[in-house]
Protein backbone atom coordinates (compact mmCIF):
# COMPACT_ATOMS: atom_id res chain seq x y z
CA UNK A 1 0.00 0.00 0.00
CA UNK A 2 1.64 3.66 -0.90
CA UNK A 3 0.43 6.34 0.37
CA UNK A 4 -0.38 8.88 -2.75
CA UNK A 5 -1.54 12.11 -4.07
CA UNK A 6 -4.30 12.11 -6.41
CA UNK A 7 -6.75 14.30 -7.91
CA UNK A 8 -9.07 13.23 -4.69
CA UNK A 9 -7.00 15.31 -2.39
CA UNK A 10 -8.28 14.27 1.34
CA UNK A 11 -9.25 17.48 3.63
CA UNK A 12 -6.36 19.32 5.10
CA UNK A 13 -5.02 17.33 8.31
CA UNK A 14 -6.29 13.71 6.45
CA UNK A 15 -4.13 11.23 4.83
CA UNK A 16 -4.69 8.68 1.90
CA UNK A 17 -3.31 5.61 1.12
CA UNK A 18 -3.76 3.34 -2.06
CA UNK A 19 -3.39 -0.36 -1.76
CA UNK A 20 -2.98 -2.50 -5.24
CA UNK A 21 -4.27 -6.36 -4.57
CA UNK A 22 -1.63 -8.67 -6.77
CA UNK A 23 -3.71 -10.24 -9.38
CA UNK A 24 -2.71 -13.79 -8.13
CA UNK A 25 -5.17 -12.94 -4.83
CA UNK A 26 -8.71 -13.26 -5.46
CA UNK A 27 -10.26 -10.46 -3.40
CA UNK A 28 -12.37 -12.75 -1.55
CA UNK A 29 -8.88 -13.60 -0.09
CA UNK A 30 -8.34 -10.09 1.31
CA UNK A 31 -11.87 -8.75 2.49
CA UNK A 32 -13.17 -11.91 3.45
CA UNK A 33 -16.47 -14.24 2.65
CA UNK A 34 -19.23 -11.46 2.22
CA UNK A 35 -16.44 -8.89 3.42
CA UNK A 36 -16.03 -10.64 6.87
CA UNK A 37 -12.54 -8.88 6.92
CA UNK A 38 -13.20 -5.61 5.52
CA UNK A 39 -15.91 -5.29 8.44
CA UNK A 40 -13.42 -6.08 10.91
CA UNK A 41 -10.72 -3.25 9.26
CA UNK A 42 -13.64 -0.71 9.53
CA UNK A 43 -14.97 -1.47 12.85
CA UNK A 44 -11.54 -1.29 14.09
CA UNK A 45 -10.98 1.74 12.43
CA UNK A 46 -14.34 3.79 12.40
CA UNK A 47 -13.12 7.01 11.37
CA UNK A 48 -11.25 6.18 8.63
CA UNK A 49 -13.00 5.70 5.44
CA UNK A 50 -11.89 2.79 3.38
CA UNK A 51 -13.00 2.32 -0.16
CA UNK A 52 -12.86 -1.06 -2.47
CA UNK A 53 -12.95 -0.53 -6.49
CA UNK A 54 -11.87 -3.93 -8.29
CA UNK A 55 -8.61 -4.61 -6.62
CA UNK A 56 -7.89 -1.37 -5.56
CA UNK A 57 -8.22 -0.35 -1.81
CA UNK A 58 -8.06 2.76 -0.48
CA UNK A 59 -8.33 4.45 3.16
CA UNK A 60 -8.38 8.15 4.37
CA UNK A 61 -8.17 9.51 7.50
CA UNK A 62 -6.01 10.69 10.84
CA UNK A 63 -2.20 10.16 9.44
CA UNK A 64 -1.70 7.59 12.01
CA UNK A 65 -4.32 5.40 11.71
CA UNK A 66 -4.12 5.73 7.43
CA UNK A 67 -0.85 4.47 8.24
CA UNK A 68 -1.67 1.65 10.10
CA UNK A 69 -4.36 0.44 7.44
CA UNK A 70 -1.26 0.37 5.38
CA UNK A 71 0.98 -1.89 7.56
CA UNK A 72 -2.14 -4.07 7.73
CA UNK A 73 -2.60 -4.68 4.34
CA UNK A 74 1.28 -5.26 3.71
CA UNK A 75 0.88 -7.49 6.69
CA UNK A 76 -2.30 -9.37 5.53
CA UNK A 77 -0.29 -9.65 1.76
CA UNK A 78 2.64 -11.42 3.50
CA UNK A 79 0.48 -13.81 5.25
CA UNK A 80 -1.41 -14.68 1.86
CA UNK A 81 1.91 -15.34 0.27
CA UNK A 82 2.69 -18.33 2.19
CA UNK A 83 -1.22 -19.79 1.36
CA UNK A 84 -2.37 -19.20 5.00
CA UNK A 85 -5.78 -17.99 4.90
CA UNK A 86 -6.55 -14.63 6.40
CA UNK A 87 -9.39 -14.62 9.34
CA UNK A 88 -11.52 -12.16 11.45
CA UNK A 89 -9.41 -13.78 14.30
CA UNK A 90 -6.35 -12.80 12.49
CA UNK A 91 -7.12 -9.68 11.31
CA UNK A 92 -8.35 -8.50 14.85
CA UNK A 93 -4.99 -9.80 16.42
CA UNK A 94 -2.78 -8.13 14.04
CA UNK A 95 -4.32 -5.05 14.49
CA UNK A 96 -3.92 -5.50 18.14
CA UNK A 97 -0.25 -6.75 17.52
CA UNK A 98 0.36 -2.98 15.38
CA UNK A 99 -1.29 -0.82 18.16
CA UNK A 100 0.98 -2.29 20.89
CA UNK A 101 3.88 -1.58 18.58
CA UNK A 102 2.17 1.82 17.80
CA UNK A 103 1.50 2.52 21.17
CA UNK A 104 5.09 1.30 22.49
CA UNK A 105 3.24 -1.10 24.83
CA UNK A 106 5.29 -3.68 22.66
CA UNK A 107 9.00 -4.41 23.49
CA UNK A 108 9.43 -6.61 20.56
CA UNK A 109 10.33 -5.65 16.53
CA UNK A 110 8.20 -9.07 15.71
CA UNK A 111 5.66 -8.35 13.22
CA UNK A 112 1.66 -9.80 12.71
CA UNK A 113 3.07 -11.41 9.60
CA UNK A 114 5.86 -13.10 11.26
CA UNK A 115 3.66 -14.20 14.62
CA UNK A 116 1.03 -15.64 12.39
CA UNK A 117 3.11 -17.99 9.66
CA UNK A 118 5.47 -19.83 12.03
CA UNK A 119 4.57 -23.24 11.86
CA UNK A 120 5.03 -25.52 14.86
CA UNK A 121 3.60 -28.78 13.78
CA UNK A 122 1.41 -30.30 10.75
CA UNK A 123 -0.63 -32.89 11.47
CA UNK A 124 -3.61 -34.22 9.29
CA UNK A 125 -4.10 -32.01 7.20
CA UNK A 126 -3.82 -28.96 9.61
CA UNK A 127 -0.94 -26.55 11.40
CA UNK A 128 -0.79 -25.60 14.26
CA UNK A 129 0.67 -21.71 14.85
CA UNK A 130 1.13 -19.54 17.64
CA UNK A 131 -1.51 -16.60 17.11
CA UNK A 132 -0.14 -13.95 19.55
CA UNK A 133 2.87 -12.61 19.83
CA UNK A 134 3.43 -13.27 23.65
CA UNK A 135 2.86 -17.18 22.15
CA UNK A 136 5.53 -16.48 19.58
CA UNK A 137 7.82 -15.75 22.23
CA UNK A 138 6.68 -18.49 24.46
CA UNK A 139 7.50 -21.04 21.71
CA UNK A 140 10.60 -19.50 20.79
CA UNK A 141 11.87 -19.53 24.65
CA UNK A 142 10.98 -23.44 24.49
CA UNK A 143 13.62 -23.81 21.80
CA UNK A 144 16.23 -21.18 23.63
CA UNK A 145 16.19 -22.55 27.07
CA UNK A 146 15.87 -26.23 28.46
CA UNK A 147 13.23 -25.39 31.22
CA UNK A 148 10.47 -23.03 30.33
CA UNK A 149 7.59 -21.34 32.47
CA UNK A 150 4.17 -21.12 30.39
CA UNK A 151 1.82 -19.27 33.36
CA UNK A 152 -1.02 -17.79 32.35
CA UNK A 153 -4.97 -18.01 32.19
CA UNK A 154 -7.53 -20.38 30.90
CA UNK A 155 -7.06 -20.61 26.77
CA UNK A 156 -4.06 -19.13 26.24
CA UNK A 157 -2.51 -21.86 24.38
CA UNK A 158 -0.10 -22.83 27.20
CA UNK A 159 -0.07 -26.74 27.19
CA UNK A 160 -1.22 -27.36 23.77
CA UNK A 161 1.40 -25.67 22.08
CA UNK A 162 3.83 -26.86 24.75
CA UNK A 163 2.45 -30.26 23.15
CA UNK A 164 2.96 -29.55 19.61
CA UNK A 165 6.58 -28.56 20.70
CA UNK A 166 6.86 -32.26 22.55
CA UNK A 167 5.85 -33.87 19.31
CA UNK A 168 7.91 -31.63 16.80
CA UNK A 169 10.98 -32.40 19.00
CA UNK A 170 10.34 -36.39 18.91
CA UNK A 171 9.30 -36.49 15.49
CA UNK A 172 12.45 -34.36 14.62
CA UNK A 173 14.58 -36.71 17.01
CA UNK A 174 15.63 -33.91 19.41
CA UNK A 175 14.17 -36.36 22.14
CA UNK A 176 13.52 -40.18 22.23
CA UNK A 177 10.33 -39.90 24.10
CA UNK A 178 7.67 -37.20 25.76
CA UNK A 179 6.43 -38.15 29.42
CA UNK A 180 2.88 -35.45 30.24
CA UNK A 181 2.56 -35.32 33.49
CA UNK A 182 -0.24 -33.75 35.90
CA UNK A 183 -0.87 -33.40 39.64
CA UNK A 184 -3.80 -35.57 40.50
CA UNK A 185 -5.72 -32.97 42.27
CA UNK A 186 -8.85 -31.41 40.93
CA UNK A 187 -11.61 -28.95 42.08
CA UNK A 188 -11.32 -30.46 45.92
CA UNK A 189 -11.90 -34.05 44.95
CA UNK A 190 -9.84 -37.03 46.52
CA UNK A 191 -9.20 -39.82 44.19
CA UNK A 192 -9.72 -42.14 47.02
CA UNK A 193 -13.68 -40.99 46.40
CA UNK A 194 -14.00 -41.76 42.72
CA UNK A 195 -14.87 -45.36 41.85
CA UNK A 196 -12.51 -47.96 39.84
CA UNK A 197 -9.05 -49.16 39.68
CA UNK A 198 -6.21 -46.31 40.44
CA UNK A 199 -5.83 -45.93 36.53
CA UNK A 200 -9.19 -45.68 36.12
CA UNK A 201 -9.18 -42.99 39.31
CA UNK A 202 -6.02 -41.31 37.63
CA UNK A 203 -7.60 -41.57 34.10
CA UNK A 204 -9.63 -38.30 34.38
CA UNK A 205 -7.38 -35.87 35.41
CA UNK A 206 -5.07 -36.67 32.31
CA UNK A 207 -7.85 -36.88 29.96
CA UNK A 208 -6.58 -33.80 28.57
CA UNK A 209 -3.74 -34.51 27.79
CA UNK A 210 -4.86 -37.67 25.63
CA UNK A 211 -7.43 -35.33 24.00
CA UNK A 212 -4.31 -32.66 22.74
CA UNK A 213 -2.08 -35.86 21.62
CA UNK A 214 -5.04 -37.05 19.53
CA UNK A 215 -5.28 -33.68 17.80
CA UNK A 216 -1.32 -33.94 16.84
CA UNK A 217 -0.85 -37.55 16.01
CA UNK A 218 -2.21 -40.09 14.34
CA UNK A 219 -4.50 -41.78 17.27
CA UNK A 220 -3.69 -45.54 15.82
CA UNK A 221 -0.12 -44.64 16.59
CA UNK A 222 -0.68 -43.37 20.13
CA UNK A 223 -1.51 -46.77 22.05
CA UNK A 224 1.61 -48.39 19.70
CA UNK A 225 4.29 -45.43 21.48
CA UNK A 226 2.63 -45.67 24.78
CA UNK A 227 3.46 -49.24 25.13
CA UNK A 228 6.77 -48.75 23.70
CA UNK A 229 7.05 -46.36 26.64
CA UNK A 230 8.01 -43.36 23.92
CA UNK A 231 5.20 -41.56 25.09
CA UNK A 232 4.21 -41.46 28.83
CA UNK A 233 1.15 -39.88 30.49
CA UNK A 234 1.40 -40.31 34.65
CA UNK A 235 0.57 -38.61 37.21
CA UNK A 236 3.44 -36.42 39.09
CA UNK A 237 3.94 -38.49 41.99
CA UNK A 238 4.97 -41.33 39.58
CA UNK A 239 7.61 -38.77 39.01
CA UNK A 240 9.61 -39.13 42.60
CA UNK A 241 12.81 -41.36 42.66
CA UNK A 242 13.36 -41.04 38.73
CA UNK A 243 16.59 -39.13 36.18
CA UNK A 244 14.82 -38.05 32.80
CA UNK A 245 17.23 -38.21 30.02
CA UNK A 246 16.45 -37.50 26.47
CA UNK A 247 13.05 -36.74 26.75
CA UNK A 248 10.65 -33.90 26.63
CA UNK A 249 8.68 -33.29 30.04
CA UNK A 250 5.47 -31.28 30.06
CA UNK A 251 4.03 -30.70 33.70
CA UNK A 252 0.40 -29.40 33.28
CA UNK A 253 -1.85 -27.54 35.88
CA UNK A 254 1.16 -27.35 38.03
CA UNK A 255 -0.36 -24.46 40.59
CA UNK A 256 -1.41 -27.56 42.05
CA UNK A 257 2.03 -28.74 43.26
CA UNK A 258 3.37 -28.00 46.40
CA UNK A 259 6.40 -26.82 47.08
CA UNK A 260 8.16 -29.65 47.37
CA UNK A 261 6.33 -31.36 44.91
CA UNK A 262 7.54 -28.70 42.47
CA UNK A 263 11.23 -28.90 43.49
CA UNK A 264 10.98 -32.99 43.46
CA UNK A 265 10.19 -32.44 39.63
CA UNK A 266 12.71 -30.01 38.58
CA UNK A 267 15.20 -32.25 40.13
CA UNK A 268 14.42 -34.85 37.57
CA UNK A 269 16.22 -33.34 34.76
CA UNK A 270 18.86 -35.23 33.23
CA UNK A 271 20.64 -35.17 30.40
CA UNK A 272 19.65 -34.02 26.66
CA UNK A 273 16.20 -33.09 28.20
CA UNK A 274 14.17 -29.77 28.14
CA UNK A 275 11.16 -29.54 30.95
CA UNK A 276 7.76 -27.15 30.04
CA UNK A 277 5.78 -26.24 33.04
CA UNK A 278 2.14 -24.81 32.66
CA UNK A 279 0.20 -23.22 35.29
CA UNK A 280 -2.70 -20.79 35.74
CA UNK A 281 -1.93 -19.35 38.97
CA UNK A 282 -5.37 -18.14 39.72
CA UNK A 283 -6.62 -21.37 39.74
CA UNK A 284 -5.60 -23.28 42.48
CA UNK A 285 -7.26 -26.19 44.17
CA UNK A 286 -5.22 -27.34 46.94
CA UNK A 287 -5.80 -27.63 49.73
CA UNK A 288 -6.35 -24.42 52.34
CA UNK A 289 -3.10 -23.43 53.91
CA UNK A 290 -1.07 -25.18 51.24
CA UNK A 291 1.34 -22.80 49.40
CA UNK A 292 1.09 -23.24 45.50
CA UNK A 293 5.20 -24.38 43.93
CA UNK A 294 4.17 -22.75 41.11
CA UNK A 295 3.57 -19.12 42.57
CA UNK A 296 6.84 -19.89 45.07
CA UNK A 297 8.99 -20.90 42.37
CA UNK A 298 8.92 -18.04 40.45
CA UNK A 299 10.59 -15.89 43.51
CA UNK A 300 12.88 -18.56 43.87
CA UNK A 301 14.21 -19.25 40.27
CA UNK A 302 13.61 -15.51 38.06
CA UNK A 303 16.70 -14.87 36.66
CA UNK A 304 18.36 -18.48 37.04
CA UNK A 305 20.48 -19.02 33.55
CA UNK A 306 18.39 -21.38 31.23
CA UNK A 307 15.50 -21.14 33.10
CA UNK A 308 12.60 -18.44 31.13
CA UNK A 309 9.56 -17.51 32.44
CA UNK A 310 6.85 -16.61 29.79
CA UNK A 311 3.53 -14.89 30.88
CA UNK A 312 0.53 -14.77 28.72
CA UNK A 313 -2.37 -12.99 29.96
CA UNK A 314 -6.10 -12.53 28.72
CA UNK A 315 -4.85 -11.18 25.77
CA UNK A 316 -3.62 -14.37 24.39
CA UNK A 317 -6.79 -16.15 25.12
CA UNK A 318 -7.52 -18.35 21.76
CA UNK A 319 -10.93 -19.47 22.89
CA UNK A 320 -13.99 -17.84 22.42
CA UNK A 321 -13.86 -14.20 22.77
CA UNK A 322 -16.20 -14.29 25.85
CA UNK A 323 -13.37 -16.03 27.58
CA UNK A 324 -10.70 -12.97 27.60
CA UNK A 325 -13.51 -10.98 29.17
CA UNK A 326 -14.17 -13.10 31.85
CA UNK A 327 -10.40 -13.63 32.89
CA UNK A 328 -10.40 -9.70 32.70
CA UNK A 329 -13.63 -9.49 34.39
CA UNK A 330 -12.57 -11.41 37.06
CA UNK A 331 -9.08 -9.65 37.72
CA UNK A 332 -11.09 -6.50 38.14
CA UNK A 333 -13.02 -7.93 40.72
CA UNK A 334 -10.17 -9.39 42.87
CA UNK A 335 -8.48 -6.09 42.42
CA UNK A 336 -11.84 -3.83 43.58
CA UNK A 337 -12.33 -6.78 46.59
CA UNK A 338 -9.06 -8.04 47.79
CA UNK A 339 -9.76 -11.36 47.00
CA UNK A 340 -8.10 -14.20 44.68
CA UNK A 341 -10.46 -15.64 42.04
CA UNK A 342 -13.64 -14.10 43.39
CA UNK A 343 -13.34 -15.64 47.01
CA UNK A 344 -11.39 -14.17 49.72
CA UNK A 345 -7.81 -15.21 50.51
CA UNK A 346 -8.43 -16.91 53.35
CA UNK A 347 -10.42 -19.67 51.17
CA UNK A 348 -9.57 -22.91 49.99
CA UNK A 349 -6.44 -23.54 48.19
CA UNK A 350 -5.87 -19.33 47.91
CA UNK A 351 -2.99 -18.96 50.22
CA UNK A 352 0.00 -16.35 49.73
CA UNK A 353 0.08 -13.81 46.72
CA UNK A 354 -1.38 -14.26 43.48
CA UNK A 355 2.02 -14.61 42.20
CA UNK A 356 1.28 -12.73 38.66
Amino acid sequence: MTQTPTAHTPAQGKARAQFTVPAQHPMVTVLGSGDSLLRVIETAFPAADIHVRGNEISAVGDPREVAMIQRLFDEMMLVLRTGQPMTEDAVERSIAMLRASENGTSDGQETPAEVLTQNILSSRGRTIRPKTLNQKRYVDAIDKHTIVFGIGPAGTGKTYLAMAKAVQALQSKQVNRIILTRPAVEAGERLGFLPGTLYEKIDPYLRPLYDALHDMLDPDSIPRLMAAGTIEVAPLAYMRGRTLNDAFIILDEAQNTSPEQMKMFLTRLGFDSKIVITGDVTQVDLPTGTKSGLRQVQDILEGVDDVHFARLSSHDVVRHKLVGRIVDAYEKYDDKHGTENGTHKGGRGKSGHKGK
